[in-house]
């Protein structure tokens, strides 16, 4: 038999995901994966916890060890950056550390290169005065840049930090800094923190984090970021049209990430939503025998069809599907519904499938309304029962769930009970069908109609489809 010549582009999980599944069904098969740093398989997702202390040392933020992925037979090149893709003679160009350059040929190919940090255009962020790491202006996204705002924290020993984004990442970090000892300022220009929940239960994080100190300024557009003569960095902002501003000692600019498609393009790639590469089921691009997965491609979401929507456990998912296919076989991603879960202080937030805005966006038909509940996680005569608030959403019509979004305790399990809704969506279930799932129950833990129900049972009262249209 003919040994099949692997190459997977980008050490971070598509990649790893896609060699891993590879020679896990063809062990004969000669995979390499093309990394261009030296952390392979690195957890992104954990580096906030790293900056914070709370993980001890960089090296346990390691999925898997050099010597986890060398036993699997999988050859990983590091400090290896991919230049070229020559789809004619199925080549990848690459440039060592050393300057040398030299092609890997592949009978497949699987792109997982990722996303990269936005930068907002704005003064001192972009131009050739732009600020950065050695001025403590830093992003973070990757193993370099944390070793940069690690780098600051030791040289600078900064007191104040402004973060400007509060998504998932900027929350995440305005704990680990607040734990750290440092006074934070959180700016974000949306009306409410964490956008990607309603404004109602973004504001209970929101009141998490003043409650823990954090200064929270929303609506507030940032202008400039400047640096004084003494080092110290000020923030220029608008606040509801007010300027407003900011003088610290570190900052961290978290507003989000978009496609990395650079070498996939230049070869040719059909790029789409977002300019993520195109991808189909399979994971297939456009370029012969060339495969893609992870941040830089676009999303198939079971609801909404086609869009981009960064997820390690997306990314996950896919490489393994592209690492199955570049061996002949037929699997198939089965599609995303965006489950995300934080944890910001002592709350947690999740959501899976769609909000009422993004249900009647989709244009799908839909007739979506929402239902807020406050349940409790637990029987209320056990000690220490918390309510979690929960919005669902459903179409009117059909009563089939859209989606849920939860705020709650570390305590309350919310990230488990995001999965259960998460599970109704995937397999299409009607809210009210939520009320038949066979639960576990003990008084410390839930109740006989868990929390989940509880919300969906609201939910159904308040909009019950009308007989003739009622599907389950």
């Amino acid at each position: 038999m003919t040994t099949r010549h692997i190459v997977a582009v980008g050490g971070s999980d598509a990649g790893i995901s896609a060699a891993l599944r590879a020679r896990e069904l063809d062990p004969a098969s000669d995979v390499t994966v093309v990394v261009a740093d030296a952390y392979p398989n690195f957890s992104i997702c954990g580096i906030p916890y790293y900056v914070s202390g709370e993980v001890a040392h960089w090296t346990h933020l390691a999925h898997r060890t050099a010597a986890d992925l060398a036993a699997t037979g999988m050859t990983v090149l590091t400090d290896t950056r991919a230049t070229r893709i020559d789809g004619d003679t199925h080549t990848l160009e690459v440039v060592e550390s050393n300057g040398h350059s030299r092609h890997l040929d592949y009978d497949a190919l699987v792109v997982g290169t990722g996303a990269v940090s936005a930068r907002p255009p704005l003064a001192g962020l972009v131009g050739p005065d732009a600020l950065g790491p050695a001025e403590g202006v830093h992003l973070l996204h990757s193993m370099g840049d944390t070793f940069e705002v690690m780098g600051s924290l030791t040289r600078r020993d900064p007191k104040t930090a402004v973060i400007i984004g509060a998504g998932y990442i900027g929350l995440e970090m305005a704990e680990g800094l607040t734990a750290r000892g440092m006074s934070v300022t959180q700016i974000e220009a949306l009306p409410e923190v964490l956008p990607t929940v309603d404004p109602e239960l973004g504001a209970l994080i929101h009141a998490e984090l003043e409650r823990h100190g954090v200064e929270v300024l929303t609506n507030t557009a940032v202008t400039a970021v400047t640096r004084g003569a003494d080092g110290a960095l000020t923030v220029s902002a608008t606040h509801e049209g007010e300027p407003v501003s900011r003088t610290v000692d570190l900052v961290l600019v978290v507003v989000g990430v978009r496609p990395d498609t650079e070498l996939a393009a230049a070869a040719g790639a059909e790029l789409g939503v977002k300019g993520a590469i195109v991808v189909d089921e399979h994971m297939r691009t456009n370029l012969p025998d060339v495969f893609a997965a992870g941040d830089c491609v676009q999303t198939h979401h079971r609801l909404l069809g086609t869009t981009w929507l960064p997820l390690g456990t997306t990314a996950h998912k896919q490489g393994r599907v592209a690492g199955e296919n570049t061996l002949g076989g037929d699997a198939r991603f089965a599609g995303s519904l965006g489950t995300q879960v934080v944890k910001v202080f002592d709350l947690v937030a999740a959501r899976t499938g769609l909000r009422e805005h993004e249900a009647l966006a989709a244009d799908r038909g839909w007739a979506p309304v929402t239902t807020a509940s406050s349940p409790d996680d637990h029987k209320a005569y056990y000690p220490g029962a918390t309510p979690i608030a929960i919005r669902i959403t459903g179409d009117q019509g059909t009563g089939l769930l859209l989606g849920a979004q939860l705020v709650g305790s570390r305590s309350a399990e919310v990230a488990k009970r995001v999965d259960t809704y998460a599970a109704a969506l995937f397999h299409s279930m009607s809210v009210e069908a939520v009320s038949e799932l066979d639960l576990s129950y003990t008084p410390p833990l839930g109740s006989p109609w868990d929390a989940v129900q509880v919300a969906t049972q609201a939910w159904v009262r308040e909009h019950r489809p009308t007989p003739e249209n009622a599907q389950v």
